[in-house]
């Protein structure tokens, strides 16, 4: 695994020296600059992972440097924290207004550094991973968090969200309206996983209208209703008051004939290991992918748990 790249900014050799002996311990990769100038410089042609800035330099100070890397398009996602005088709430309210995503109180706790260092690669790392239209989280960390269950032998029970008659409902609607379904959907998730699963539960967003929600086998069943149970109810709100009275909606296929769709319903298929082993996320996908075949065969909507047991 490649290091992260630490920039630190900072005209006190002391400080520099510091910093670096921390974060190097902790398996980081540090360069510095002395000054603002040469920092920018350095984030143009190393592209570090994250930026300790301090606040008061010669030249360009630690404002002006946040200011001018957050206009730049090609810069302004690399995470900054300012480093500044204790005591002094105008410089971290200065640097959190300029777009600084944290900021460390000097002189400060080695432990504190490297948290906050962690945390906020982690949190910036999360972000560029997140769904940009739900914010929930994609496919990497989908797939981390099953592969995280395996290997600590936990109980789980995966569920697989699709969106019948999405696409027509797209057609005819327009995007705009597509984007309200499924943000409408990951609010539902956001709402009832909480409420009828576990605290370690976990709700992601594969892509388009497909959702992923990690809970435990014991809850899975309640988790499922009550999704199902909120969307029925709130599915006719995204139709017009004409469509949602008759049940449908009529679009022209490719040959021009007219196809009537019925309102949404919601298909989902259940996996979990509670009589089977599960060893990857490739596998539990191929076992959701059969069960939600079947989940489509019904006109309303529906979940299927895979129910089959080991074989010995």
């Amino acid at each position: 695994m490649f290091k992260k790249k630490i920039l630190i900014i900072d005209d006190t050799e002391l400080m520099v020296k510091l910093v670096t002996d921390i974060l190097t311990q902790e398996g980081y990769e540090v360069v510095f600059a002395n000054n603002g100038a040469d920092g920018i410089q350095m984030i143009m042609a190393q592209k570090p992972d994250l930026v300790l800035l301090d606040v008061i330099m010669p030249g360009l100070d630690g404002f002006e440097v946040c200011k001018l890397l957050r206009e730049d398009e090609s810069n302004n996602l690399i995470p900054i924290i300012i480093l500044t005088a204790q005591g002094n709430e105008d410089d971290k309210l200065t640097g959190l207004e300029l777009g600084a995503d944290d900021y460390i109180t000097k002189p400060f706790n080695p432990r504190e550094l490297v948290s906050r260092v962690k945390n906020t690669l982690l949190r910036i790392q999360r972000n560029r991973w997140a769904n940009p239209l739900t914010g929930l989280p994609g496919n990497n960390e989908i797939h981390a968090e099953i592969n995280y269950r395996i290997a600590n032998d936990a109980l789980f029970a995966v569920l697989y969200l699709d969106i019948d008659n999405f696409k027509a409902f797209n057609d005819v609607y327009g995007f705009g309206r597509g984007d309200t379904a499924i943000k409408m959907i990951a609010d539902i998730l956001s709402d009832i996983v909480p409420a009828f699963g576990s605290n370690n539960d976990f709700v992601g967003h594969i892509g388009g209208d497909d959702f992923v929600v990690i809970t435990e086998p014991k809850d899975a069943d309640e988790v499922c209703k009550n999704i199902i149970k909120e969307f029925d109810e709130r599915v006719p709100e995204l139709y017009s008051s004409h469509d949602a009275k008759i049940g449908y909606i009529s679009t022209k296929d490719r040959k021009g004939d007219i196809m009537r769709y019925p309102i949404m319903t919601l298909s989902i298929a259940a996996v979990s290991n509670e009589f089977r082993v599960l060893y990857s996320p490739i596998q539990v996908g191929e076992i959701a992918a059969e069960l939600k075949k079947k989940a489509k065969e019904y006109s309303t909507s529906v979940y299927l748990k895979d129910m089959r047991h080991q074989k010995q």
